[in-house]
């Protein structure tokens, strides 16, 4: 349900919530749709989704022949540095708001500086906020991410093992 708040349908967060805690950690499509109760045909359209909206990945171990789906190591660190960057974007934005309104009453300026106050705020502090929890846990996945590799084309599976 809370990922149905995010605006994914409850079946998305069903299989993700299920991929957070299951062992092994890599699912195939058939062991998606047992564990949640879902058709396959559900599976492979949330699936997709998932892995568009970057919250899984899809794998394949080597001599495998079907894919497998996880959460993507790192997820939680790219999750937070994802909305820092649209908190910059709507700072930015709303501030160039307040730049066309500039010659308008007080009134009609209000409600976007109060936005714009808060996005800067929010901008300020939660990068610092998530610099502490990686200095916190150096070694739990909330490491910076490396330097920029060549992305994978998009929909080539990643191998593991």
């Amino acid at each position: 349900m809370l990922l149905e708040r995010d605006g994914l349908p409850r079946m998305a967060g069903r299989i993700f919530g299920w991929l957070l805690v299951c062992d092994p950690p890599e699912q195939s499509m058939e062991d998606l749709a047992a564990a949640v109760q879902g058709s396959k045909a559900s599976m492979s359209t949330m699936t997709r989704l998932l892995v568009q909206a970057g919250l899984l990945e899809k794998v394949r171990a080597p001599g495998a022949r079907r894919d497998q789906f996880r959460v993507q190591p790192g997820q939680w660190q790219r999750l937070w540095r994802s909305r820092i960057e649209l908190i910059h974007q709507a700072t930015a934005l709303t501030g160039r708001g307040l730049e066309l309104l500039a010659g308008k009453s007080p009134a009609a300026r209000a409600r976007l500086e109060e936005l714009h106050r808060q996005y800067r705020f929010f901008g300020q502090h939660f990068p610092e906020l998530l610099d502490r929890l990686e200095r916190q846990w150096p070694g739990a996945g909330w490491r910076r991410p490396p330097a920029a590799r060549a992305p994978r084309p998009r929909g080539t599976p990643r191998r593991i093992g």
